[in-house]
């Protein structure tokens, strides 16, 4: 299976919203996000990993703010407040979700 960037993003350009899932399997689903100007984004219900394809900007997660390139990796537990700020016009974001609802932390051990 192999899903590039430039696939996705065509996907995307066919919706009219932000994201696109691209692909799931068990937990594991797999989106393209591409914000315009602001991130709207809420809390989710299940622990989240981006990984940057395009664009720099800052990330604000868990009211920790921390700058972001092309090729960072970053995790967001379930339900923490987070979006990205002073991005630029082309970032786009790989977007993993994982796990069970509440996040992998509130599982019974």
């Amino acid at each position: 299976m192999r899903i590039s960037s430039k696939e996705a993003l065509q996907k995307l350009a066919t919706t009219d919203s932000p994201f696109h899932t691209l692909f799931e399997h068990g937990t594991l689903s797999v989106e393209i996000y591409k914000p315009e100007q602001v991130d709207l984004q809420q809390p989710h219900t299940r622990d989240e990993v981006y990984v940057v394809v395009s664009g720099t900007g800052e990330f604000l997660n868990d009211g920790v703010r921390t700058d972001f390139g092309p090729g960072d990796f970053l995790f967001v537990p379930a339900g923490v407040v987070h979006r990205f700020e002073n991005f630029t016009a082309d970032f786009t974001t790989w977007v993993l979700f994982y796990g069970p609802e509440g996040g992998e932390s509130n599982q019974d051990k």
